[in-house]
């Protein structure tokens, strides 16, 4: 089986797992059997969804490239070069983190750093002709598959699956700084 396949399988996992989180959460009554079994087929489905993102990761890295590299590489290829921190938006991390994986994409020649020629304190980074080939060489999956499919939910959906996830990010005691 493809990775594109078992992508499009956990997208599909998606998709179910927040529609049961937000049927469970609309019905609060009593905890019982029927219950227990829908929250434990929830959680099934974020344990798929979390191994296959270790599985996609750990594939990935057996190309010597990890999974966010690829995803700078192919923000770079689609919206051109960028500063340190429109990549530092676009992976929702720390400006020490993206400069550290801009460091490691330009010590494997997959990416440059220039100075801004209009404001030397803004650091430009592009993709280089082997960084395009090997991010347009990998296949797309995990976070980047679920990035590229996501805007064409209905916005009603968008909202529940935000709802949902903050709520799993409150009982995982998972913070937005993290």
């Amino acid at each position: 089986m493809t990775s594109g396949v078992n992508c499009l399988n956990i997208y599909f996992y998606i998709e179910i797992f927040f529609e049961e989180i937000v049927s469970e959460r609309a019905s609060e009554d009593a905890v019982n059997d029927q219950d227990r079994t829908l929250s434990g087929s929830a959680l099934h489905k974020f344990l798929l969804i979390y191994r296959h993102l270790r599985r996609y990761a750990r594939q990935m890295g057996e190309n010597d490239v990890h999974p966010r590299q690829i995803s700078v590489l192919r923000f770079l290829i689609e919206h051109g070069p960028a500063t340190v921190g429109d990549i530092q938006s676009y992976l929702y991390t720390s400006a020490s983190t993206a400069s550290n994986l801009i460091a490691k994409l330009e010590e494997a020649g997959y990416a440059t750093r220039t100075r801004s020629t209009d404001d030397n304190r803004v650091v430009i980074v592009e993709a280089t002709p082997a960084g395009r080939k090997i991010a347009n060489s990998t296949p797309l999956g995990g976070i980047g598959l679920l990035r590229a499919r996501i805007d064409s939910l209905p916005e009603d959906r968008l909202r529940a699956i935000d709802e949902a996830l903050g709520e799993l990010m409150r009982m995982m005691e998972v913070s937005d700084e993290e």
